[in-house]
């Protein structure tokens, strides 16, 4: 793997043009000795598979300002990548929860299904499913029909972008799978890079309008054991002795867009903004979060004619 320093001052270990699975992760990156990924034991977990409509950008103030004055997202610094990230949700948890008990237990009677107990949520605890931000107090999101139809009206000339898988990237305890996203036009730029298509065995692929992302590992912190009773055919969660630490990971969109803005009307961008509380985790430790009140004054000074107040996510 090569190691790299991000814009954030941030190491990371880049596997170029794959999603890996943690099972190989961890032989390529055995020399790295990385902690977390080289745990031997990490209590049963459940391997649910999310469906996501809906993508995030989080900024800062000084970001937001810029978003406002650009009319739209460009990418930070020399990077040609703009970042969104997926939105997984309590609807999106208890969806997926719903399909995998449908999967690991097909013919559960009704007083079967009466009884389970919901479980799914104790797991989901890692920053991906969080709704505080480890980057700002300014939070953007669309769905994922609309950000793709912006880009391919904006940078495909009304063309179908086109995704690929761009790489793993492995951080102190984070894995973070990108998907990218260009036009037809760059073919050639990405041609080494094996097009996202919907394998059900995956981590990520899209369909209809949604990612489907089947998560490695989404605890971080796991306290509790996912237990199969298969005589009642349920599955329970049982609480662990000890916390055990591990790696955790996440998908992130990447599109393709050089030194130009994704651009959306002003007021369409308000619509999509609500603030954010500040994450456990932060990306960098001196990124600039915002009480509401700020957050309520620095908005409605960009926006004054917008009659709505900013809302909480």
């Amino acid at each position: 793997m090569e190691t790299l320093i991000n814009e954030r001052g941030h190491k990371k270990h880049i596997a170029e043009g794959c999603h890996l699975k943690l099972k190989d992760l961890k032989v390529i990156a055995r020399d790295l000795r990385n902690q977390y990924l080289s745990r031997t034991y990490v209590p049963a977990f459940p391997r649910p598979e999310f469906q996501v409509s809906r993508l995030k950008h989080d900024t800062n103030r000084w970001g937001l300002w810029g978003i406002k004055k650009d009319g739209g997202f460009r990418s930070p610094g020399a990077s040609p990548l703009l970042w969104w990230n997926l939105v997984v949700g309590p609807e999106e948890i208890q969806s997926a929860e719903r399909r995998l008990l449908e999967t690991t237990y097909p013919d559960r009677t009704e007083e079967q299904i009466q009884t389970q107990q919901s479980f799914l949520e104790k797991f989901a605890s890692s920053p991906a499913f969080q709704r505080s931000s480890r980057l700002g107090s300014y939070r953007f999101t669309l769905s994922v029909e609309e950000l793709l139809k912006a880009y391919k009206d904006q940078f495909c000339s009304g063309a179908e972008p086109i995704l690929r898988v761009l790489r793993t990237e492995l951080y102190k305890q984070e894995v973070m799978y990108a998907v990218l996203v260009h036009s037809p036009a760059n073919q050639e730029l990405f041609s080494t890079h094996s097009l996202l298509t919907d394998v059900p065995d995956y981590i990520c692929t899209y369909k209809d309008g949604c990612f489907l992302w089947r998560p490695e590992a989404m605890c971080e912190t796991h306290r509790y054991e996912l237990v199969r009773m298969y005589d009642e055919k349920q599955l329970e969660v049982k609480e662990t002795r000890f916390k055990t630490f591990y790696v955790w990971d996440n998908v992130a969109l990447a599109l393709y867009v050089d030194a130009e803005v994704l651009r959306f009307d002003r007021n369409q961008l308000r619509e999509k903004l609500t603030f954010c509380k500040k994450g456990v985790l932060q990306i960098k430790k001196t990124s600039p979060f915002d009480r509401l009140s700020s957050a309520e004054n620095f908005v409605k000074r960009l926006w004054p004619d917008y009659l709505s107040p900013l809302e909480r996510d």
